[in-house]
């Protein structure tokens, strides 16, 4: 199983994950269709930060069942967290912050955020 390595801009948060990323998400809820950003979900466990999570700023909205992590330095947003509808924990990664992923080979799924 690959491990990829992400930061956002700054490197003020640098984290890695592990897994075989096939797809992204490209959602167009509110706070998606702003941020630009192209998600793939991983279970939580396969996610580790190498910086403090102390280092983290997190933005709440809608139903607040997602932590959106972003890096209070250079406003980039790396991953968030949150719970499935099964109870497990996922992480939501964005690809373009990780290190060596042709993002143009990726099947990319539009979700319909903004009905929810």
């Amino acid at each position: 199983m690959p491990t990829y390595q992400g930061r956002c801009h700054c490197g003020g948060i640098v984290f890695e994950v592990d897994g075989e990323i096939d797809q992204a998400i490209d959602c167009n809820c509110s706070m998606c269709s702003k941020r630009g950003g192209l998600l793939w979900f991983a279970p939580r466990e396969a996610l580790r930060l190498s910086t403090p999570e102390a280092g983290l700023s997190t933005y709440r909205f809608n139903t607040m069942k997602i932590a959106h992590h972003f890096c209070p330095t250079c406003g980039i947003a790396p991953f968030g967290e949150g719970v499935c509808p099964d109870g497990a924990s996922m992480a939501a990664v964005n690809v373009r912050c990780l290190e060596g992923v042709d993002i143009a080979a990726l099947k990319i799924v539009q979700v319909d955020g903004s009905r929810f």
